[in-house]
């Protein structure tokens, strides 16, 4: 396994940075990033400072002032949430344990944990995420026929996009719908899956929606990034109602 990234760097709050170091600003950062995370703002850099990830300096008129470990730090976050889809909270977790020196548990075992080693190929493999596919690839993939795709499209389990792509969602999707099918259940009668998914959404927008009424793009980012980490604890509520009920036929 790689080494860690470095701890989090001790800020001066006031104190000028030497000058063979270099210096990012915000609008400096965003160059560095958005190369990789087109989606970056500085709104969300800051709602990240927020959340106590990464703590840049400041001059003595206010100004951040990210360093070079900053940056490296702030790229390896920003993977962690786009490749393998981990909540702000287990992020910061991760951060805390690597910051302590200890290997994160949040990370698989032969995983590295440096920051610009988030790979695309260790992606896929830890989330099965794979580029936009065509109708003809999601069956090839999937092994579906063009029915169980048809079927699956009326009930709302998979979509295509725009350009009639779909994503790798879809692809588990109908896989796990395979299995299912060798148990007797037919797409029709995971009708009540969607309704279920439909439901926890408008919890989800429901809570949102005071913070959603507020137009400026911090808000947004707040609501992005809240509203992922509600959807990840409905997963696990919803998981651990199923395995204590499911853990229960072996006691019976």
């Amino acid at each position: 396994m790689s080494a860690s990234p470095a701890p989090r760097p001790k800020p001066a709050a006031t104190s000028p940075e030497p000058a063979t170091t270099h210096v990012f600003t915000i609008s400096e950062v965003l160059r560095e990033l958005q190369k990789e995370f087109p989606d970056l703002t500085a709104s969300k850099l800051r709602f990240l400072e927020e959340r106590d990830l990464v703590e840049p300096a400041r001059t003595a008129s206010g100004y951040r002032k990210y360093c070079a470990a900053d940056v490296e730090r702030l790229r390896f976050i920003l993977a962690l949430q786009r490749d393998r889809y981990m909540p702000l909270d287990v992020i910061k977790q991760t951060m805390d344990a690597i910051d302590s020196g200890e290997t994160p548990e949040a990370l698989p075992q032969a995983a590295p944990v440096g920051p610009r080693e988030v790979t695309d190929e260790m992606a896929a493999q830890i989330t099965g995420r794979i580029r936009p596919m065509s109708r003809k690839e999601l069956r090839a993939h999937s092994g579906a026929t063009r029915g169980m795709l048809d079927t699956l499209e009326k009930f709302r389990i998979i979509a295509a996009d725009a350009e009639g792509n779909y994503s790798h969602h879809d692809l588990k999707a109908v896989r796990a719908v395979r299995v299912l099918a060798r148990y007797g259940l037919e797409p029709k009668h995971l009708a009540n899956i969607r309704r279920s998914a439909d439901n926890e959404l408008d919890l989800i927008a429901r809570a949102m929606a005071p913070h959603a009424a507020r137009k400026d793009t911090a808000a947004r980012a707040r609501v992005a990034e809240s509203s992922k980490e509600m959807l990840q604890c409905l997963k696990d509520l919803r998981a651990s109602i199923m395995d204590t009920s499911v853990e229960q036929l072996d006691k019976n």
